[in-house]
């Protein structure tokens, strides 16, 4: 069917539909006028193909237990090697209902209450959650902002908090949210070659892999047989197509022991099948999807070059290179505030509600994380309010 969901200029009333980042500021604390840019959702319709799907779902009437058949086997994998070059085999996929769920069950089926689990900060908050939340040990190895506004990674570092340490476990982020980082294959390929000679386990998150900017993404796992060997890589249609009230994710793991121990977990949760509308979704979406998302992506890009040029023009701050994500990392210590006091300036002075850089850990602190993922006005009026905070 011809995709009719390409105007991503329109901007789409959210309010009043339980939107967890429209809806909830007053119940968190904010201002009701905070226009919000934090949580990692679009503001996009997602594609028609999508949506057909579901009203079918919903003309049948039906909504028992659902199991994918391999039809959706097919599409998966089918997106996987297209896009990644990433030939995945039906038994290694383990469905999830989203990557924080996986994120955890890897956690308790990997390690035990105590072990060292290590995060590459700034990171996504989450991962710092489902390791603390687990009784294991937090361990960083922070990342590094070099002058021309890059993150890299301190290889040395890395090394050494496995060793004094005794990592079991790493949660790469790839690519890197919040810090836009597409890894390259050097890069990737150093970290595995330090895990492998540590018996470290690579858990790697890659929901944004399909927004790659400065590159192709690289899956970890198609870098050499021994990461594979040596992974799990947690991927999702979420991001990309606008699904993450859906609840689906698919997991693959090459490695047999390794995948019964991680669905021996899921299982102890009390986890079985995945919902029927996030099964239809990432199906449409893997099979159908195609022309949205070439859009989407289109659109994205520019906006994010048009938010880097604003942000960089606003005195005191500037733009972290985006090389991937739909998210702006934004470095505002040149404005000499306190956390505490740069939170205040973007709630009550520019009415926004971003992501402080401090929920991402102590690296974070003095940045703010933007979603530009929205119609160009809408992003227009974020950023002039955000120039307020440097007043």
């Amino acid at each position: 069917m011809p995709e009719k969901n390409l105007d991503f200029d329109t901007v789409v009333d959210r309010r009043g539909t339980n939107s967890l980042k429209y809806d909830c500021a007053v119940r968190r604390g904010l201002p009701e006028d905070v226009l919000p840019f934090w949580v990692a959702d679009m503001d996009f319709k997602t594609s028609s193909c999508i949506q057909e799907a579901l009203q079918a779902e919903v003309e049948h009437g039906i909504f028992g237990y659902s199991e994918p058949d391999e039809s959706y086997f097919a599409a998966v994998a089918g997106w996987m090697e297209r896009h990644h070059n990433y030939k995945v085999e039906r038994p290694w996929l383990v469905k999830t209902p989203g990557i924080v769920f996986a994120l955890a069950q890897a956690v308790r089926a990997f390690t035990d209450p105590g072990d060292s689990v290590l995060v590459q900060q700034p990171v996504y908050y989450p991962f710092s959650e489902v390791i603390l939340d687990n009784d294991r040990k937090l361990v960083s190895s922070d990342l590094i902002l070099g002058d021309d506004g890059q993150y890299r990674i301190d290889f040395a570092d890395f090394e050494k908090k496995i060793v004094e340490n005794d990592v079991k476990l790493f949660l790469l982020c790839n690519p890197h949210n919040p810090g836009g980082r597409v890894w390259t294959r050097e890069e990737l390929t150093n970290l595995g070659d330090i895990c492998l000679a540590h018996h470290v386990l690579v858990v790697s998150d890659e929901i944004h892999s399909d927004f790659a900017f400065a590159r192709e993404h690289t899956v970890f796992a198609t870098i050499k047989p021994e990461f594979q060997e040596n992974s799990v890589i947690m991927t999702a249609p979420s991001k990309t197509f606008n699904l993450a009230a859906l609840q689906v994710s698919n997991v693959f793991v090459a490695n047999a022991g390794l995948r019964h121990k991680l669905r021996a977990e899921i299982g102890a949760s009390g986890y079985s099948q995945l919902n029927i509308m996030g099964i239809l979704a990432a199906k449409a979406a893997y099979t159908e999807g195609e022309e949205w998302y070439e859009g989407v992506y289109q659109y994205i890009a520019d906006n994010m070059q048009y938010a880097v040029d604003y942000v960089n023009s606003i005195p005191g701050l500037s733009a972290v290179v985006p090389e991937g994500t739909y998210l702006l990392w934004v470095d505002c210590r040149g404005l000499g505030l306190s956390a505490e006091e740069l939170d205040d300036r973007v709630i009550n002075r520019a009415k926004l509600w971003l992501d402080s850089g401090t929920i991402f850990g102590k690296a974070g602190e003095g940045f703010q994380r933007i979603n530009v993922a929205c119609p160009r006005v809408t992003l227009q009026q974020g950023l002039e309010r955000l120039r307020l905070i440097a007043d």
